[in-house]
């Protein structure tokens, strides 16, 4: 049967913005999708996470490389972070950002982000996340957050504070009294961690439209791993990847995943580095039926 916890009427959209985030595509993966619920929802690629969090399973294993991902989020699910520290951070900052006034601003953005790299404070990143140019979550080759300043007037107003402290309050509600867990961690060993009951949502870097996500690359040779690995799964699992726009098509799925169940559904993205990496795009779920003889990756 397909897994619905709920109508989704209205996908919910979490604090941090991230390229290719699926927002838009919720509806289509999660009545996509065939699980019983009785295992853990488990995401090897957390990402932004709109994807767990409009499931809103139980049981959830969150991982993703990126540590700082995964301390904004494990502080949400804790209540180390609320949305009235939230509010406080962005507030005082935003007014910091105001105050070095006109064409100065990009200054203080650029000051926040050194201490960020200095410190990894889970709402500085955030602030940068939400202030920087296109949304982007990018790193160098040495770990340090590098993508330069929207150069947008007060970017941090009332309003859009108010709306990024409500995604945090609705976040700490729908995990509130589940039983999730957030690790910073190589795919691999998340994989290895699945049970037959388990479901696992694969939603990896894009083959030739993505790299520098937290100080790795992702190649041919480790997307080819994964298809291998997604194989061999004891579960049910899904994964998302781009089929072709109107430039070229992804050999990789026809080459890799020629075993998995495919739909499609176009979309648009609106988050990018460059304008051609923002449009119309054919966008492929991939979905497995496991065999009772599969063993664990």
């Amino acid at each position: 049967m397909s897994f619905l916890p709920k109508a989704v009427d209205k996908t919910f959209v979490p604090p941090v913005k991230c390229q290719g985030i699926k927002t838009k595509l919720v509806p289509f993966i999660l009545d996509s999708i065939e699980w019983s619920g009785d295992g853990r929802w488990v995401e090897p690629f957390l990402g932004s996470g709109v994807v767990l969090f409009n499931a809103a399973p139980d049981r959830a294993l969150a991982s993703d490389v990126n540590p700082h991902i995964i301390a904004l989020y494990r502080g949400i699910f804790t209540h180390e972070i609320t949305a009235s520290t939230v509010r406080e951070h962005l507030e005082r900052e935003g007014a910091k950002l105001r105050q070095t006034g006109p064409g100065a601003d990009e200054s203080y953005y650029y000051e926040v982000r050194r201490r960020f790299n200095e410190t990894g404070d889970p709402l500085d990143f955030l602030f940068l996340n939400r202030s920087c140019f296109n949304g982007m979550i990018r790193f160098n080759q040495k770990g340090g957050f590098n993508v330069p300043f929207c150069r947008k007037p007060n970017r941090f107003r009332k309003a859009y504070v108010t709306r990024i402290t409500n995604q945090v309050q609705h976040l700490a509600d729908i995990m509130d009294g589940k039983d999730w867990r957030f690790q910073c961690c190589d795919w691999r060993k998340t994989l290895a961690e699945c049970e037959s009951d388990d479901f696992v949502y694969l939603d990896p870097p894009y083959i030739g439209r993505h790299t520098g996500y937290f100080n790795t690359e992702w190649e041919d040779k480790e997307a080819r791993e994964l298809a291998r690995r997604a194989r061999q799964l004891p579960c049910a699992m899904a994964l998302s990847m781009w089929k072709q726009n109107k430039h070229r098509k992804n050999e990789h799925i026809d080459e890799d995943w020629s075993w998995a169940t495919e739909r499609t559904r176009e979309h648009f993205y609106h988050l990018g580095s460059t304008e051609e990496l923002r449009n119309s795009m054919t966008e492929a779920l991939l979905l497995n039926k496991p065999s009772p003889t599969s063993t664990p990756a």
